[in-house]
C-alpha cells in the first residue's frame, strides 16, 4: 500500500496539473483526493512539486536480439527503459536471425517474458531476412499477437512487394511501418545533404531521399487500403507531405517523430562525432522547428526514440565507417521536459498524449490513466532535481548518446507497474 501525496498529476486531455493524494492499492489506484486520510500500514510519500504521469511507452526500439547482444540485450534495453520513465516497448526486427518467422517470435517474446521487468512488444519483418523480395511468414507472426510489420533499417525497396504484403496482411489488421529512404539518394547514409556534407567532405543524404519515400508508402497504403505508420520523420517536406495526405482523410497514415530530430541539427556534428549520426540524419535548424510545429499540430501522433546501440569501438570508426544510431529511452523524457516543457514550448499534456497513450493506441493497448480504479502504471517526475547521463548512470549496455555526461533539468524518481516499484531514487 503506497500513498503519494501533493503530487501534481498530468493527463493527455488537460494541460493543467490536478494537485492531490493518490492511493494505490495491491496494483491499482483505489482513491485521489485531497487530504486522504493515510491507511494504516500504509508507506507514505510526499510527492509536493514533482508530477505523476502514466509510464511513457517506445514504439520504435532496437534492443538488438538474437544476434546482436554486444550491443544491448533484452534486460538491458528493458533497464534503460525503467531508468527513463518507459514502462512498454516494441522491439525493430532487424536482428539476427531478423524477426521474420513465428519461430523467431516465439524465441523473443518468450526471453522478454523471462528477461523484462516490463512488457516487451516485437514487430516483425515485411519480407524475409528483410532482403525486400519475399513476404516473410505474416500469418504465423500475427497468431503471436505481432501488429506491426517492418523492414526497419532500410526500405522494402520493391514497391509491388510491399503493395502485395498490405494487401495480404490487412485483413489480418496489421499495420506498416516505414522506413523511408531512396538507398540510390541516400549515398552512404552518413549525414545530411548541405553545407556541413560539404565542409567535412563527406557524400550527404539529402531530404528527398526520405520524402519521395514517404510519398509512396502512403500512396501505397491507399491503394491497398492498408494503415501506414511513418518512421522517424526528419524533414520539413517530409512532415509537410504527411499533413498533406491526412488533410485528405482517405489513407489511414500515423507518424512519429524522434527526440534527436527536434532537438539537433547537422552543426552539432562539429568534428565528425559519431554520436550525431543516425539515419535518417540531423538536417537544419529549419526542419527542427517545422518538425516541433508538426508535433505540436498533431501531424506526428507519436513521439519514438529509435534507441539504437552501439559499442564504444564502433563509434570510435571514422564517421562514414561509423554505424548509425543513438541511445534515447534514458534521455528522451528528461530532455524533453529541458528543452520543451520548461520553457513552455508545449506542456505535460503533449508529452502524455504523444509519448505515452497514442504509442499504445498505435499498438491497440489499454492506455493507463490517473484514475481511480485504474491499474498502477506510472511515473513521478522531479523537475527541480537534475539529472547526469555518466556512464554509471546509464543502464543500457551502450552509451552512444549527445548527453553523455551532460546534465539536464529534470529527474525520473518513481516508476511503478502493477504492484511493484520497479525504479525507486
Amino acid at each position: 500500500m503506497l500513498l503519494l501525496q501533493n503530487a501534481r498529476i498530468a493527463s493527455e486531455n488537460s494541460p493543467v496539473l490536478l494537485e492531490s493524494d493518490v492511493l494505490f492499492v495491491e496494483g491499482k489506484i483505489q482513491d485521489i483526493g485531497s487530504g486522504l486520510a493515510v491507511p494504516k500500514g500504509a508507506r507514505v510519500i510526499d510527492a509536493r512539486g514533482r508530477v505523476l504521469m502514466p509510464g511513457m511507452f517506445d514504439a520504435h526500439v532496437h534492443f538488438r536480439a538474437p544476434g546482436f547482444e554486444n550491443k544491448e540485450t533484452i534486460t538491458t534495453g528493458s533497464e534503460a527503459a525503467i531508468n527513463g520513465g518507459v514502462t512498454g516497448v516494441v522491439m525493430m526486427p532487424n536482428t539476427r536471425p531478423a524477426i521474420d518467422s513465428a519461430a523467431v517470435v516465439a524465441t523473443v517474446l518468450e526471453n522478454a517474458k523471462h528477461r523484462s521487468r516490463i512488457p516487451v512488444y516485437t514487430s516483425g519483418c515485411v519480407t524475409k531476412n528483410r532482403d525486400g523480395k519475399e513476404l516473410a511468414e505474416i500469418e504465423g507472426m500475427h497468431r503471436l499477437g505481432v501488429t506491426m510489420l517492418t523492414d526497419d533499417g532500410d526500405t522494402t525497396n520493391d514497391p509491388a512487394v510491399l503493395l502485395r504484403a498490405m494487401q495480404y496482411a490487412t485483413e489480418f489488421g496489421m499495420f506498416f511501418a516505414s522506413h523511408c529512404e531512396v538507398p540510390e539518394l541516400a549515398g552512404p547514409r552518413a549525414l545530411n545533404e548541405g553545407v556541413m556534407s560539404y565542409r567535412l567532405g563527406i557524400k550527404g543524404s539529402p531530404a528527398c531521399a526520405e520524402e519521395i519515400i514517404i510519398d509512396r508508402d502512403i500512396r501505397l497504403a491507399r491503394a491497398a487500403g492498408a494503415h501506414v505508420h511513418i518512421q522517424h520523420v526528419s524533414s520539413k517536406e517530409g512532415m509537410e507531405t504527411i499533413r498533406w495526405w491526412k488533410s485528405r482523410g482517405d489513407v489511414k497514415v500515423t507518424a512519429e517523430v524522434a527526440p534527436h530530430h527536434l532537438l539537433f541539427t547537422d552543426e552539432h556534428i562539429g568534428d565528425y562525432d559519431t554520436n550525431y549520426k543516425m539515419n535518417p540524419p540531423l538536417r537544419t535548424q529549419a526542419d527542427c522547428d517545422a518538425l516541433l510545429e508538426g508535433l505540436k499540430e498533431g501531424v506526428f501522433d507519436l513521439i519514438a526514440t529509435d534507441h539504437a546501440p552501439h559499442t564504444p569501438f564502433e563509434k570510435a570508426q571514422d564517421f562514414v565507417s561509423a554505424p548509425n544510431g543513438i541511445t534515447g529511452l534514458e534521455t528522451a523524457l528528461v530532455s524533453l521536459y529541458h528543452f520543451f516543457v520548461r520553457p513552455e514550448k508545449f506542456g505535460w499534456d503533449l508529452v502524455v498524449k504523444r509519448y505515452s497513450a497514442e504509442p499504445r493506441r498505435l499498438m491497440g493497448l489499454p492506455i493507463p490513466t490517473i484514475e481511480v480504479g485504474q491499474p498502477a502504471e506510472c511515473i513521478l517526475f522531479d523537475t527541480e532535481a537534475e539529472t547526469t547521463f555518466t556512464q554509471d548512470f546509464m543502464k543500457s549496455k551502450s552509451q552512444n548518446t549527445p548527453f553523455i555526461d551532460q546534465t539536464l533539468k529534470g529527474r525520473v524518481d518513481l516508476v511503478i507497474l502493477g504492484s511493484e516499484i520497479l525504479l525507486e531514487r
